[in-house]
C-alpha cells in the first residue's frame, strides 16, 4: 500500500504528485495544491477505516460461528471485510481515480474504486459505479452532463506520473487546469504491459461507460474490433451490475464470467479485485464440465459440426427418457405375511410422481414414496410406518424392478453409449443419418472431446446426482442415530432431576433435539459452484460458442440475463448470422445490440497491415478505427531473425512483454510468452512476433488467426516468414 502523505494540520508533507521533468508546468502550485490537500484527508481516513476494518474482523473472526444462518452471515461478513481491506491496503491513495467540478458547483467531486467518508461522514471519494459518478466518465463536449472540468490521474507506483484535464466551459479553465487534453490518456494506452492485465478505470470512455451502465434485462450484445475495449467493458460491467442492481447480488445467484481459456483468466484476474469486486465466478466453457480438463479436440471436423448443434443436446432428453419407463407387468410384494398385488397402473401412477423439473436420479426418491403409499393404502395390518418401509427396502425383487424401470444413471455411461450403440443413438437423434450416425461411433466410448462437453453437462444436468438418493438415506441414518443418543442422554437427564419438572424438561422437545444434531457430522457433497443458477452471465469472446455450448450456459441463467461480448470478424469457424438471427436461434429472446467502434489499443501502422488480412475473407468485417500511432512501422523478416529481434527488443526495454505466435518449439521466458494464435485472443503484447503467418490456414479460419495475431500488439509488430523451427 502505498500512502505518501503524512498529514500535520491541513497541510500535506509531501505530495501526491511525482511528475517527471518534462511535466514541470503541471506542477504548478494552483494547479495541484487542491488536489493534495484533498489527499492528505483521503489518507488520514485510509488509516483510520484501515484500522477499525481490522477491528471488526479480528472479532468476527473470534465470535463463535454459529450454525446455519448465522454461519452463513458471519462468513459472508468476514468475506465482506476482507474483500475490502485487501482492495484498501492494495490501492492506498491511488483508490483516487480523478475528480470531476460541476458547472454550478465549484467544489471538485473525487471518484474512486470504493466510496470513501471521513470521520465526520464527509465525502472524500464516491464509488465509480454510483450514479453520481457517472459524468466522470461519460461526459464528452457534445454532453458535458453538468460539468465544468474533469481531471483524471495517472498513478504509478503509489504516486501520480501525470494527470490529463478536460474542460467544458470557458468558467472551467480559471488557471486550474492544464490543457495537454490527452497526454495522460494517450500515454496510458501506449503503456509497457505486464503478465496481467493493468488497469484502465480511470480511462473509461464515454462509449464504455454507456455499455457498462447499461441496465441488465434481457440479452445485451457488445460488438466490436481489436482493441476497442470488449474486454474492459466485459469486466468493469460484471462490477458494476453487482453493485447497482439488486435482483442479481450474491444471494440470488450471483455473475458468471466466462472467459475464451485459461491464460485469458490468469491475464484478467487482478481487474475485478481491483474494482472492489471479489464475488463473480470465472470460468472457461470447459470448466463446467468435470471432463473438461482431459478433453481433447475433436479431430473430424464434420463429428465436431454434428455434436455443436442444439438439436444433439436435446436427445439427452430422448436418452434420459428411455429409462423412464414403468413396468408393464404387475407384481406381488410381500409384507408381514400379506401378498399385495402392484399393478401395471399402480407403476404408472407412481411413476406419474415425479414432479416436473426433478432430475432423474433424485425423482427416484419421489416414485419409491409413491410405491410405499399405494402399498400402504393396500396392506390391512397395523405395521408401523417404519417397519413397513424397512420391509420394502429389503425386498430384493421390487428393488431390482424399479432399478430396471427406473434405474440410477451416470452422465458419462449415458452419452458414452450414444457413441458405443448405433441404435440407441438412432433412436435418441432420428435425424442422423446411416453414415452420421457410423461416423459418431468411436472405440473408446469415454475419449472426451471438448465437443463432447455440452452433451455431457446437460445429461449431468438432466439426470442430477446418482449418489444423491443414497446420501439421503445415509443423512437420514446419521440424524436418526444422532436423534437416539440425544434421547438417551436426555433420558438420564431426566432421571437424575429430583421432580422431573423445570427447564431440564425442555430437552424434551423436538425443536430443540433437532437443534443440538451436529449437521456438520452429517454426510454432505461438495457444492458445484458453477453448477448455478446464476442471475446474470457475461461472455467473452462469445462469437467463439457453438449451439451446443450456448445450451450449457443458458440451463445456468433461467432469467436470459446475459452480457454478450464478441466479434464476428474474429470468429474462427465463420459467423455468418447477424447476432440478433443467431441468438434468438440459441434461445434468446430479448437482444439489444451495441458497437464499439474505436481501437484504443492498436497502432494504425500495425491495422493498416492487418485490415487487408481480414477484409479479404470477410468483406464486411467491422474493422475499427485507430486513435494512436506509435511511430514503429512493422518489420519484415525471415523466421531465421527470431533469437536476434529478441535480444534486441529486451536490451532496448526493460519492462513490457513480447509474445511469439505460431511456433510451437518457442520457449516461453518471464518476458516473452509462446502462444498459438487461438490461445492469443484476448491478450495484448507491447511486441508481437508472427512466426510463418502463412501456415496459419487457409479460408476464414486462417483469415481470423493471422487477424487476431497481428492485432494483439500495442507498439510494435514483426512477421517473420520461412520455416518453423
Amino acid at each position: 500500500m502505498h500512502l505518501p502523505l503524512s498529514v500535520h494540520g491541513s497541510c500535506p508533507k509531501t505530495s501526491a504528485f511525482d511528475l517527471p521533468d518534462r511535466l514541470a508546468p503541471k506542477a504548478d502550485p494552483t494547479l495541484i495544491a487542491a488536489d493534495d490537500q484533498h489527499f492528505a484527508a483521503i489518507a488520514e481516513s485510509l488509516e483510520q477505516t484501515i484500522a477499525e476494518l481490522s477491528d471488526r474482523l479480528d472479532a468476527e473472526l473470534k465470535a463463535p460461528g454459529g450454525m446455519g444462518r448465522q454461519a452463513m452471515d458471519r462468513d459472508i461478513e468476514v468475506h465482506r471485510l476482507t474483500g475490502r481491506l485487501r482492495t484498501l491496503r492494495r490501492f492506498g491513495l491511488d483508490l483516487c481515480l480523478g475528480h470531476i467540478v460541476g458547472a454550478d458547483d465549484p467544489e471538485p467531486l473525487y471518484i474512486g474504486r470504493l466510496g470513501l467518508t471521513d470521520s465526520t461522514g464527509r465525502r472524500l471519494l464516491l464509488d465509480w459505479r454510483s450514479p453520481a459518478a457517472e459524468p466522470f466518465f461519460a461526459a464528452t463536449h457534445a454532453n458535458p452532463m453538468g460539468l465544468a472540468s474533469r481531471r483524471r490521474y495517472r498513478w504509478t507506483r503509489g504516486r501520480i506520473s501525470d494527470y490529463w484535464d478536460e474542460v467544458f466551459t470557458a468558467d472551467g479553465l480559471e488557471g486550474h487546469a492544464a490543457l495537454d487534453d490527452q497526454s495522460a490518456f494517450i500515454a496510458s494506452l501506449g503503456s509497457n504491459r505486464s503478465a496481467r492485465m493493468r488497469d484502465v478505470l480511470a480511462t473509461i470512455q464515454a462509449d464504455q461507460d454507456a455499455i457498462i451502465r447499461a441496465g441488465s434485462r434481457g440479452a445485451l450484445v457488445v460488438d466490436g474490433g481489436p482493441g476497442t475495449g470488449k474486454t474492459v467493458v466485459a469486466l468493469h460491467r460484471s462490477a458494476h451490475l453487482l453493485y447497482s442492481d439488486p435482483r442479481l447480488g450474491h444471494r440470488r445467484g450471483g455473475v458468471l464470467f466466462v472467459g475464451p481459456h485459461q491464460p485469458y483468466l490468469a491475464y484478467v484476474a487482478d481487474v475485478l479485485p481491483s474494482l472492489g469486486e471479489e464475488g463473480v465466478q470465472t470460468c472457461t466453457v470447459r470448466d463446467l464440465v468435470a471432463e473438461g480438463a482431459a478433453a481433447a479436440i475433436e479431430t473430424d471436423p464434420d463429428v465436431a459440426l454434428l455434436k455443436s448443434s442444439a438439436d444433439m443436446v436435446k436427445a439427452i432428453e430422448k436418452a434420459v427418457r428411455f429409462y423412464e419407463e414403468p413396468p408393464t407387468e404387475g407384481m406381488t410384494v410381500t409384507i408381514d405375511s400379506s401378498d399385495l398385488w402392484l399393478s401395471a397402473e399402480d407403476w404408472a401412477e407412481a411413476f406419474e410422481a415425479a414432479e416436473p423439473g426433478t432430475p432423474h436420479n433424485e425423482a427416484r426418491d419421489q416414485i419409491w414414496e409413491k410405491l410405499l403409499a399405494i402399498l400402504m393404502d393396500k396392506h390391512n395390518g397395523d405395521v408401523p410406518p417404519d417397519l413397513f418401509r424397512r420391509a420394502l427396502r429389503q425386498d430384493k425383487e421390487l428393488n431390482d424392478t424399479l432399478s430396471r424401470a427406473w434405474p440410477l444413471l451416470e452422465a458419462a455411461d449415458l452419452v458414452g453409449d450414444l457413441w458405443s450403440v448405433p441404435a440407441y443413438l438412432r433412436m435418441c437423434a432420428p435425424w442422423l443419418s446411416r453414415d452420421e450416425v457410423r461416423s459418431l461411433q468411436r472405440a473408446d466410448a469415454q475419449a472426451w472431446t471438448v465437443s463432447d462437453l455440452p452433451l455431457l453437462d446437460a445429461a449431468r444436468q438432466r439426470l442430477g446426482d446418482p449418489e444423491a438418493s443414497r446420501r439421503k438415506r445415509r443423512h437420514e441414518a446419521s440424524v436418526a442415530a444422532q436423534r437416539a443418543r440425544m434421547a438417551d442422554v436426555i433420558g438420564n437427564v431426566l432421571a437424575a432431576d429430583d421432580d422431573g419438572e423445570g427447564a431440564v424438561t425442555m430437552l424434551r422437545g423436538q425443536d430443540l433435539q433437532d437443534s443440538l444434531i451436529d449437521e456438520s457430522a452429517l454426510p454432505t457433497a461438495e457444492p458445484d459452484v458453477l453448477a448455478g443458477p446464476f442471475a446474470h452471465i457475461v461472455v467473452d469472446e462469445a462469437q467463439e460458442l457453438t449451439d451446443a455450448e450456448w445450451q450449457m450456459l443458458l440451463l445456468r441463467c433461467p432469467s436470459r440475463s446475459f452480457t454478450i461480448v464478441g466479434d464476428r470478424a474474429q470468429a474462427r469457424h465463420g459467423f455468418t448470422e447477424s447476432w440478433q438471427e443467431r441468438l434468438e436461434r440459441i434461445g434468446l429472446d430479448r437482444v439489444r445490440v451495441t458497437s464499439l467502434s474505436i481501437n484504443y489499443r492498436t497502432p494504425e501502422e500495425v491495422m493498416t497491415e492487418a485490415e487487408p488480412v481480414i477484409r479479404a475473407a470477410l468483406p464486411d468485417a467491422n474493422v475499427p478505427t485507430s486513435i494512436r500511432s506509435s511511430g514503429i512501422p512493422v518489420v519484415h523478416g525471415s523466421t531465421a531473425d527470431l533469437d536476434s529481434i529478441l535480444d534486441t527488443w529486451l536490451a532496448a526495454h526493460a519492462e513490457g512483454i513480447a509474445c511469439v505466435i505460431g511456433d510451437p518449439a518457442f520457449r516461453a521466458t518471464s518476458r516473452v510468452r509462446s502462444l498459438t494464435p487461438e490461445l492469443s485472443k484476448g491478450l495484448e503484447f507491447d511486441l508481437v512476433v508472427l512466426i510463418a503467418p502463412e501456415t496459419f490456414g487457409t479460408g476464414i479460419e486462417g483469415a481470423v488467426d493471422r487477424y487476431v495475431a497481428m492485432t494483439r500488439a500495442t507498439q510494435q509488430l514483426v512477421i517473420l516468414r520461412g520455416r518453423v523451427r
